[in-house]
């Protein structure tokens, strides 16, 4: 059994990286075998409407045909068992890598039919990791969290299961004496890193043992 995450972060080893890889942690102890891609170290791009997914007869139904060093993670991702997304928020969406990793992951398997059903002949789960500094009341109070269901519904629908796990108010700097930044409470934030995120880090661990449960 692979189980496959992905870290739409540009960095490695900070908030989103750190609970996929508490994720992992928990598909691991079940027995899967596990990976991490950073999407920043990849030079790749988005969808380029190519349509190559789309011809009759295409030769690999489901995966994207444009070549690029996104490829061989692509195809990595599809054989998986499982799959954990990871990002933080930027602008009220995910990162530009996660959302050009979607469009690449997701449209190939979407058909142009009545229904616009799957290709996909097998369930693949998805667990969604968001990462922001907002608190949970503004997300809810905004509706914030309205912008993020259209790629879990599509998801869902695609891939056959998709949960979401929320991480908020997380710790940006090390240091917030460094940068000019009056609108976060330096002690609030490390109080919610010290007794919040290691919650999350548990959920993490979690997702991906009921991840894999529904396969």
């Amino acid at each position: 059994m692979k189980i496959i995450a992905i870290n739409g972060s540009p960095r490695k080893n900070k908030n989103t990286a750190i609970l996929l890889e508490k994720a992992l942690e928990g598909a691991a102890s079940k027995g899967a075998e596990t990976e991490i891609v950073h999407l920043y170290d990849i030079d790749f791009k988005g969808c380029v409407s190519c349509f190559a997914c789309k011809v009759k007869n295409c030769l690999k139904p489901g995966i994207c045909l444009y070549k690029d060093s996104l490829t061989p993670v692509l195809e990595r991702v599809m054989a998986a068992d499982a799959i954990i997304l990871g990002s933080p928020i930027y602008f009220w969406d995910v990162t530009g890598e996660m959302r050009s990793f979607l469009e690449r992951l997701m449209f190939p398997v979407l058909t142009y039919t009545e229904g616009y059903v799957g290709l996909l002949e097998r369930k693949i789960p998805v667990g969604f990791i968001y990462t922001m500094n907002v608190t949970e009341s503004f997300l809810q109070d905004s509706n914030y969290n309205s912008l993020l269901k259209p790629a879990q519904a599509g998801l869902e629908r695609l891939f056959g299961h998709c949960e979401a796990l929320y991480a908020y108010d997380t710790v940006q700097f090390d240091d917030y004496s460094k940068y000019v930044c009056t609108v976060f409470d330096e002690d609030t934030k490390k109080k919610v890193q010290k007794e919040q995120f290691p919650v999350d880090c548990e959920n993490a661990y979690h997702l991906s043992v009921r991840l894999m449960g529904n396969l």
